[in-house]
């Protein structure tokens, strides 16, 4: 049954709607892009909405501890008795694992068991196709946006700036299961 997006939403909209709420509606667009990666998932959609929906509520100051807002969000997640997997899709998510290393919590990161690589393009797929105001946007054109916001001295536009290669790789690699999904159920 899948029970976890609807916990979630619940859980992301308490920690962000009031005092974040340009973050809670880029994470509605996430969520609403998640929703359209279901055919795809599988047994894992309703993981991958529920991660979608609270990706970013390490940006909730009940949340943050390392600032660095992918493991922030993942602790407290397990913090409050989330599922591992969803845990760690939310740790994992887009850059996390560049930024980690720019700021030296490689270490923390690691806390998270690994989960299937297609979660982690997956939820990277849905965050870097929504805007910051909640509107879709291409993905290029978001990376460049980020890059933009945090100009070349932040940690976030060192990361996004490395990572941008695969960051693109991963979006279509979702992009040709998607394809696939959409050819498969026309012939």
């Amino acid at each position: 049954m899948d029970r976890l997006a609807p916990w979630a939403y619940n859980l992301a909209k308490d920690l962000l709607a009031q005092s974040l709420p340009k973050r809670w509606a880029h994470s509605q667009q996430v969520y609403r892009q998640a929703n359209i990666l279901a055919p795809i998932l599988g047994d894992d959609a309703d993981l991958l909405a529920a991660a979608a929906i609270a990706h970013d509520v390490g940006y909730a100051e009940v949340a943050v501890n390392t600032g660095q807002h992918m493991i922030d969000g993942g602790r407290y997640l397990r913090d409050v008795g989330a599922d591992p997997r969803l845990c760690t899709v939310v740790a994992l998510h887009t850059s996390s694992p560049w930024e980690a290393a720019e700021l030296g919590l490689s270490e923390a990161l690691a806390e998270f068991a690994p989960v299937s690589s297609d979660l982690v393009d997956a939820i990277t797929y849905c965050d870097l196709s929504s805007s910051p105001d909640g509107e879709p946007v291409e993905p290029s054109d978001r990376l460049e946006e980020v890059l933009k916001r945090y100009g070349p001295d932040h940690v976030v536009y060192r990361a996004v700036s490395t990572a941008r290669p695969e960051l693109l790789r991963m979006v279509q690699r979702v992009r040709a299961r998607l394809s696939g999904v959409s050819v498969e159920a026309s012939s």
